[in-house]
């Protein structure tokens, strides 16, 4: 059953990457194959990365060679005693999307969304391409063995490895010393969100702009829990793992994937160069369906998720994150709720321009920063997590996932807790729950012909297998 779920995560993933406006939510099938570690939610705050992100790093990238010997992390075959599988190049080459990152520039339609920009390189050589479909690191900081032709390697996600690569093999290595030389520490959720989103939704240095998706580029669609558990695994949460590290329920991650999805938008929104196109704002922070839909058709609500609409005719920010980061909060704390809710209809009205969308958007990300050590240091039980799950269901039935990205966010956010309340026997029948989220999912097909009211009655069927 279990690698039915996972069969069918990497398909949802095949599709994403090939569709152009058409993403498919994820379908989960609920397991109940847990460790014992990963029953327990630890306490510990997130672990604040002592280096910056992997790209921005000083020390020098040394190339994917340097990992791939076979008695290094090159094996064909998992050893029995190691505390690592040894094979994680083999996984990473084979079978992960991030190793053929480079080579989908290469193909007709990369090209012809760097003909339709103006590029003067194509779109294997152009730093707007390469700083996301491969590891865009400067000259200086290259090894003499880096390749920039393999994609989104090692060392782009776990830092460069000019310290840390003797170190981590050392007698008495530890995980503690691997970091302060420079290993980015991907098994905290805080760090993983800032590093996943810096390119699957893009932060002050790198972003698929309205400009990008306008000459071809996908629109971007990501949740951090979903996509973690979609990738092709190279390494297994055992007792030796949870010694070394701290094991993250997939709700949290979650979570802490939304505060930061929040925080890093505000940023974008804010920034004098990512956050304007002449004289326009950069309209891919905004919601896409605001203005892609036949004229003929009446969208616009005088009610929103943030109270009253400021007026009918403007361009609404994608709050779709906000409100998953809301239903997250009111769960914790109720004065929490009422921050992100107040402060999101702050901004609405500030953009609109009611206000300073400078201020209150810096004040939306504290909110949001705020409830980063919340939930990381708040045990999710399952009586938190049925309420998340039911606020997110509750929103939509009350129209609030009237736009698509809502929509496509509530349901990867109800997959992820559903597969917690599934762990810990919090379904009552689980078959049920599997079969109304597929329902579900079916209903965004296509964000271009996606219908809320269809959404809405599948939501209702999902509701009634969350109440026990």
């Amino acid at each position: 059953m279990r690698q039915f779920w996972i069969l069918l995560k990497r398909e949802f993933l095949r599709l994403s990457w090939v569709r152009v406006m058409t993403p498919i939510a994820p379908t989960i099938v609920l397991t109940f194959l847990i460790t014992p570690a990963l029953a327990q939610l630890s306490a510990a705050p997130p672990i604040e990365p002592p280096q910056p992100l992997p790209y921005l790093s000083q020390h020098q990238t040394l190339g994917t060679v340097t990992c791939a010997s076979s008695l290094c992390h090159g094996s064909i075959k998992r050893w029995k005693d190691s505390n690592v599988l040894q094979n994680e190049y083999v996984t990473w080459s084979r079978t992960d999307k991030h190793a053929k990152a480079y080579n989908k520039l290469l193909n007709a339609q990369s090209q012809k969304i760097a003909r339709n920009l103006g590029l003067k390189e194509a779109a294997h050589e152009s730093k707007i391409c390469l700083d996301c479909h491969a590891h865009s690191i400067p000259v200086e900081r290259q090894g003499e063995r880096f390749k920039s032709t393999d994609g989104i390697t090692c060392e782009a996600c776990h830092g460069p490895a000019e310290l840390w690569v003797k170190s981590h093999v050392e007698p008495n290595a530890s995980h503690a010393r691997n970091i302060e030389n420079g290993l980015y520490p991907t098994s905290d959720a805080a760090s993983r969100a800032k590093l996943c989103l810096a390119c699957h939704f893009g932060n002050k240095d790198k972003l698929v702009t309205h400009r990008l998706m306008g000459a071809g580029h996908p629109r971007m669609s990501f949740e951090l829990d979903t996509f973690t558990e979609i990738a092709p695994k190279h390494f297994v949460v055992d007792k030796d793992y949870s010694e070394r590290k701290r094991v993250w329920e997939g709700a949290k991650v979650w979570a802490i994937g939304q505060a930061y999805a929040v925080t890093d938008s505000m940023d974008i929104l804010v920034d004098e160069k990512q956050g304007r196109d002449g004289l326009f704002p950069e309209l891919v922070l905004f919601d896409c369906h605001a203005c892609h839909h036949p004229m003929s058709e009446g969208r616009w609500k005088p009610k929103t998720a943030f109270g009253p609409s400021v007026a009918p005719g403007l361009v609404r920010l994608n709050d779709s994150n906000m409100l998953m980061l809301r239903a997250v909060a009111f769960a914790l704390d109720a004065n929490a709720g009422e921050r992100i809710s107040n402060q999101t209809r702050k901004l609405h009205r500030a953009v609109a321009g009611e206000g300073d969308a400078r201020v209150e958007a810096m004040a939306l990300k504290k909110v949001a920063a705020d409830l980063v050590p919340l939930i990381s240091e708040r045990t999710l039980d399952i009586n938190t997590i049925r309420a998340i799950a039911l606020r997110l269901v509750d929103d939509g039935l009350s129209g609030y996932y009237s736009d698509y990205a809502a929509a496509e966010q509530a349901a990867m956010a109800i997959s992820s807790v559903g597969s917690f309340l599934g762990k810990q026997g919090g379904l009552r029948n689980t078959a049920n729950f599997n079969d109304n989220l597929r329902k579900l999912n079916i209903s965004l097909a296509n964000d271009e012909r996606y219908k809320p009211q269809e959404f809405i009655a599948r939501l209702r069927d999902v509701r009634a297998t969350l109440v026990r």
